[in-house]
């Protein structure tokens, strides 16, 4: 066990606030996201509550429930002190979480080649599904091989397309850019962007912290 000098764990507790800020700030979207726009096909089972979707309503269900389950294991998963204490849980979250992707992501792969919404709008929902295929196969391939870094770095990449689900309502229905018109190529603008330019912003950060330690790490070889 390691000895902590005066002012460590005041130090310690400070580095991880914005940390936990922002996991419980996803979580509570997240949470809110699930009772707007999903438990409304729950509660409102029929043709009139599914519209055009009723025909298709197995592999929509699929896909809302599947992404509902990664949306809210997600943030658990970035949690350090859940991977120290109960390694055994992550793991099995970790799990569910990419079963849940691999169905979510292969029910959204039908619903977009089955669109009635024409082939523009199902061609962004077919690349967001496999984006959401392809980070979490990353992120389980990297642990599987045991990179630990990397395996985190590709969840976060993975996460943000789980996210981009929030992001597009949050565009389509809300604010200023709900306004925009037509609300066809609004929508179609909306279903890459919610996935791109979130995905852009975390590989600025990663690639930036990469960056920061690998120059660190010349500095200390340096002076050493």
């Amino acid at each position: 066990m390691s000895t902590y000098v005066s002012g460590a764990r005041p130090h310690s507790w400070a580095a991880r606030l914005p940390k936990t800020i922002a996991l419980t700030a996803l979580l509570l979207i997240a949470a809110w996201f699930v009772y707007v726009y999903v438990f409304h096909y729950y509660l409102n089972y029929n043709p009139n509550g599914f519209g055009v979707f009723w025909a298709r309503r197995g592999g929509l269900l699929i896909h809302i429930s599947a992404g509902m389950v990664a949306l809210l294991i997600g943030p658990w998963q970035f949690s350090r002190r859940l991977r120290q204490r109960h390694l055994g849980l992550h793991r099995l979250m970790g799990r569910v979480y990419l079963v849940a992707v691999a169905c979510g992501s292969s029910a959204g792969l039908y619903l977009a080649l089955t669109t009635p919404f024409g082939w523009a709008w199902g061609t962004g929902l077919a690349a967001l599904a496999l984006a959401w295929a392809t980070t979490a196969g990353m992120a389980f391939y990297a642990i599987k091989q045991r990179q630990i870094q990397i395996h985190q770095e590709w969840m976060v990449r993975s996460y943000m397309v789980t996210f981009a689900f929030v992001t597009f309502r949050m565009l389509n229905d809300m604010g200023p850019t709900s306004r925009l018109q037509p609300d066809n190529d609004r929508a179609i603008t909306f279903v890459w962007a919610c996935w791109v330019i979130p995905l852009l912003a975390a590989e600025v950060v990663l690639q930036l912290r990469s960056i920061r330690s690998l120059t660190r790490l010349r500095r200390q070889t340096k002076l050493s």
